[in-house]
């Protein structure tokens, strides 16, 4: 390796980790560099955007980001315009995956130059390996420029992987794009793809929503095949997902690309491995968590709330908001819903007075929380929410069976599996209407489906303290493999 020689040897392997910059990649990604950090013994370097370094120590607070000894921040700026209003609003995803990847690699491999240099005069351990998100991959050619270990994490599931992986072909026979506007309505996307293993029944309309486009040149296709071929040449891929989840779809995979380390639940893992308070102290929320959650679901009995939160992403109309809003309230059931400032498409949440009235008591509304901490509490009994991967993967992990409303990407896929193949969860139209929201919560808690997915996410929940319980749950066997993979020398 070009930076061990002499005493450098027996120096912590210093590993940099790169999050795409959205709160759904950061959490995972952060979780992955705890575990390196106090599982690896890895000197860490955690690289945010400066957009997102800005947010965090406004959310967490002036030494948010102080770091440790062994465990540091850095910055490099993502290429996008400076917001001047500082708002914490998620930036466009389309944007920011095609700003990155033409504007990142000078100020990244900068930066790994400047830690490399302090190294030599006696300061951090010099770099030996890099574990990028997918959505990253300008940190492969900077791995290849310094000549050192390159990992790509895909923070998605397996089955959403998978998904992706079918766009080269999708775009060969003519599947995508689509033919006109039209296809996006007349039943097309009702087309079956049969070719793709453990998917049997699965339509075009599952597959990550990049492919409802009508642009031969669209960005996020081309993006993704991209980012298929250049993950073919990391040295190993990690996801966030456990082998019994997804054994068939993990077989696949395997066939396809360098070799695959499902590490998940991290969540878990961390709780299960990382003892130094420090460590666990280290935060990534973009927003400031509520403390009101956790105190109002403690006077609530057991298993009586729903717990609504559509993630980072997800945006919606004012009107969909207000259907979601009453269709709640008419469920007559306790909830606890998360409404992000930016949640609704360019304007401010607008809720009806009457809606705010008709929940006093049994409905508390709030900007952010602990979501890991609110899903393994004993009062919430079902989930509605946009189907991200982490949320999906907290959600079995919490026993909580789910009403999913995807709103993009591979979400769609996480619903198609929850529905149709774990039996966890149940697709709420994406023309949303009040009844059918009152309908499902209610099923969601009351009803004999709503049961049968307790019992499901139940025995799902089971399989994953399994994967992580010492000393041979799979995802810990395939966590300390990683390690020596990622490790610079035998």
């Amino acid at each position: 390796m070009e930076f061990l020689s002499g005493n450098q040897a027996d120096q912590k392997p210093h590993v940099v980790c790169v999050p795409y910059p959205a709160q759904g990649h950061i959490n995972p990604m952060m979780k992955l560099a705890k575990l390196l950090h106090s599982h690896g013994g890895f000197h860490v370097t955690f690289v945010h955007t400066h957009y997102n370094h800005a947010r965090l120590l406004r959310s967490r607070g002036p030494r948010a980001l102080d770091g440790l000894p062994s465990f540091k921040f850095a910055s490099i700026p993502d290429g996008l315009p400076v917001d001047p209003d500082g708002a914490d609003v998620t930036q466009d995803t389309t944007a920011l995956c095609a700003s990155v990847d033409r504007h990142c690699l000078t100020p990244f491999t900068d930066l790994l130059r400047r830690m490399n240099k302090a190294a030599e005069e006696g300061g951090v351990p010099p770099v030996t390996s890099i574990v990028g998100d997918v959505a990253m991959m300008f940190s492969l050619e900077a791995a290849e420029d310094l000549g050192i270990k390159h990992v790509t994490f895909w923070t998605v599931s397996a089955c959403g992987f998978l998904g992706y992986d079918q766009y080269p072909r999708l775009v060969q026979e003519g599947y995508i794009p689509l033919k006109g506007a039209s296809y996006l309505t007349n039943g097309y996307l009702d087309t079956h793809i049969d070719w793709i293993p453990g998917m049997k029944g699965i339509r075009l309309k599952d597959l990550p929503t990049f492919v409802r486009t009508t642009d031969p040149n669209d960005i996020m296709v081309n993006l993704v095949q991209s980012l298929l071929k250049r993950t073919r040449k990391s040295t190993a891929v990690i996801l966030n997902t456990f082998d019994a989840l997804e054994q068939d779809v993990l077989a696949a995979l395997a066939l396809n690309f360098p070799p695959i380390y499902a590490v998940g639940p991290l969540h878990m893992l961390v709780d299960r491995l990382v003892q130094d308070e420090e460590t666990k102290l280290i935060g990534s929320n973009l927003w400031k968590e509520d403390q009101r959650c956790i105190e109002w679901l403690d006077s609530r009995e057991p298993n009586s709330v729903v717990y609504v939160n559509f993630g980072s992403i997800t945006v919606m109309s004012n009107h969909q908001l207000v259907e979601f809003a009453f269709g709640l309230a008419n469920s007559g059931k306790h909830f606890l819903w998360i409404i992000r400032p930016d949640l609704v498409t360019g304007e401010s949440a607008v809720l009806p007075s009457e809606f705010v009235e008709e929940i006093k008591g049994r409905g508390l509304l709030a900007e952010w929380c602990e979501q890991e901490r609110v899903l393994c509490h004993p009062a919430i009994g079902g989930f509605l929410t946009h189907s991200g991967w982490n949320s999906v993967l907290e959600s079995i992990c919490g026993g909580i069976p789910m009403i999913s409303w995807p709103f993009f990407a591979e979400q769609q896929m996480n619903c198609w599996y929850s529905s149709n193949v774990w039996g966890i969860g149940m697709e709420i139209d994406e023309d949303v209407k009040r009844d059918a929201v009152e309908k499902q919560v209610i099923e969601l808690i009351d009803g004999e489906h709503g049961k049968e997915m307790k019992r499901r996410t139940m025995e799902w929940k089971s399989l994953a303290e399994a994967a992580v319980s010492k000393p041979i749950g799979q995802s810990l066997l395939n966590l300390k493999n990683l390690i020596t993979h990622i490790l610079p020398f035998p």
